[in-house]
């Protein structure tokens, strides 16, 4: 079903009017609702990142698996941790170690030579949570790629034809909000095999606050 920015924008409205102030800034959620599909089969199963115009919350911790150089500037940039090849030897003995890392942070970005070691001691607790880092050069700007990586959501289906995501925080702009929003229905639509077709429902929600489901066109 085709989602107009004026219906996004008619429902991010609603949503704030229906939501009461709380002690804490909100977080805002998209809820997409599919069809047609068949989980059985892998290609029709979504679990990717995908980068937003704006950040969607302040508080994404980036991992940076790196040595030398890249990790010193990893470090000066503001990377949440910083993880070496030593980490990485024991984490492969350490499988609690391991899962806390996996658990702990939201993205991961690695230095490309390191990928190999990584998949043997991470691989096992970071593909099944769609986690798997980014590789980059060790000569890669890294603080872009932090910037960036802190602009990224996770788009996941479980068990049910459903993605559900945070696209912002109550605070923000309706225009950031639609913006996100947009990017996240237009990549859905892109990787789906009938495109917008596949798309239910739409909905937004406040942390606390009710459902508003998003007005839809029939196609």
């Amino acid at each position: 079903m085709p989602v107009s920015r004026d219906a996004i924008a008619k429902a991010i409205g609603e949503m704030k009017g229906k939501s009461e102030k709380r002690k804490f800034n909100q977080s805002v959620e998209l809820a997409v609702k599919l069809r047609e599909l068949d989980l059985k089969r892998p290609e029709q199963r979504i679990n990717e990142s995908l980068e937003l115009p704006t950040a969607a919350s302040k508080t994404v911790k980036v991992a940076v698996i790196a040595g030398g150089d890249l990790a010193v500037r990893a470090k000066n940039a503001g990377a949440d941790i910083v993880i070496g090849r030593e980490d990485l030897d024991k984490m492969a003995r350490d499988k609690k170690a391991a899962r806390k890392i996996a658990q702990n942070y939201d993205f991961f970005v690695a230095e490309a030579p390191l990928m190999p070691q990584v998949g043997k001691s991470l691989g096992q607790m970071l593909g099944p949570r769609g986690k798997m880092p980014t590789p980059i050069p060790p000569t890669a700007p890294i603080d872009d790629v932090l910037k960036r990586q802190r602009k990224n959501v996770r788009l996941k289906m479980k068990d049910q034809p459903v993605i559900q995501t945070k696209v912002g925080t109550e605070d923000m702009s309706d225009d950031v909000l639609v913006q996100n929003i947009q990017t996240v229905i237009s990549r859905l639509e892109s990787k789906l095999e009938k495109g917008a077709k596949n798309i239910k429902s739409v909905a937004v929600k406040t942390t606390m606050g009710p459902l508003v489901k998003v007005e839809t066109t029939q196609v």
